[in-house]
């Protein structure tokens, strides 16, 4: 079962709600922070939920804002419940990028996602995993790739809980030709990804090449959307080195535009499954 709101996801909803309340009093960061002997940096970092915050400083930003009675105690509480940790964190070397995708990923409602390289690593098979992640580490200490793979399956139980994410994959069909791990992994891996498509909170399409070029051109994306209205989507991208969160309303609507129009041009779930069916013959 869901929490009741992650760690990240409470600290996210915090974040806006201190800024909101910043605003409202008509106050900068500079004019804010000064009044409390920090500087504007800080109180940015708090406000873009870069850093935690403990609930005696949100104490001071409240008499500072004003906000008393229910309202008051209802952030205080929200602060303390932002501190408290996630599965994943018992992974006490995870990067902070990842453990907060993590944190999204295990209180959002449902995800769109684009994938034109590999399959996503909610429906990957533990073999496959563990090539992709293998081949992604060019240089990595003993035992990161287990770590990694190990971290990668506990995710997955996002779909098994008793309120599943409810999951929308786009695959380019690239993806289900490239034989990551060879034909033995990739053909079990192609029947684990049929499995999932047959799972009523999986819709599953795959993007044939004949689509030619399209509005997924610049890679891959997630848009994640949560069950709480003051949890505003947000589209996740990564690289090689580095991940970025994509939070502005105009750019999460655009990538939202992109999405509907990948699954447009993609083929229906019926023709995707016999695509994929017909990939498992070729690796069997």
């Amino acid at each position: 079962m869901r929490q009741a709101g992650s760690p990240t996801v409470r600290r996210r909803r915090l974040a806006s709600e201190l800024r909101r309340l910043r605003e409202r009093a008509q106050l900068t960061l500079e004019e804010a922070g000064g009044r409390l002997g920090w500087s504007a940096t800080k109180l940015s970092r708090i406000e873009t939920s870069r850093v935690g915050v403990v609930p005696k400083d949100v104490g001071r930003l409240l008499d500072l804002y004003g906000i008393d009675g229910f309202k008051r105690e209802e952030l205080l509480k929200l602060t303390r419940d932002a501190r408290k940790r996630g599965w994943w964190q018992a992974y006490s070397d995870l990067s902070g990028e990842y453990a907060a995708y993590i944190g999204l990923e295990a209180e959002a409602a449902s995800m769109h996602s684009f994938a034109p390289v590999v399959i996503p690593g909610l429906l990957q098979t533990e073999d496959y995993a563990r090539a992709v992640i293998r081949a992604g580490l060019v240089v990595s200490p003993s035992g990161e790739v287990g770590r990694r793979v190990e971290i990668r399956m506990a995710r997955q139980a996002v779909l098994s809980r008793d309120d599943p994410l409810r999951l929308w994959v786009v695959l380019d069909e690239a993806v289900v030709h490239r034989a990551i791990g060879g034909p033995v992994v990739m053909r079990s891996q192609l029947e684990r990804l049929l499995e999932g498509a047959h799972s009523p909170h999986v819709t599953l399409q795959v993007l044939p090449f004949s689509a030619g070029a399209h509005s997924g051109t610049s890679g891959a994306f997630e848009i994640l959307r949560f069950p709480e209205p003051a949890d505003p989507d947000v589209v996740f991208l990564e690289n090689l080195t580095d991940s970025l969160y994509v939070e502005r309303e105009t750019d999460v609507y655009r990538y939202t535009v992109a999405f509907d129009h990948l699954r447009a041009q993609a083929l229906g779930p019926d023709e995707s499954r016999s695509l994929i069916a017909e990939a498992v013959g070729r690796f069997g």
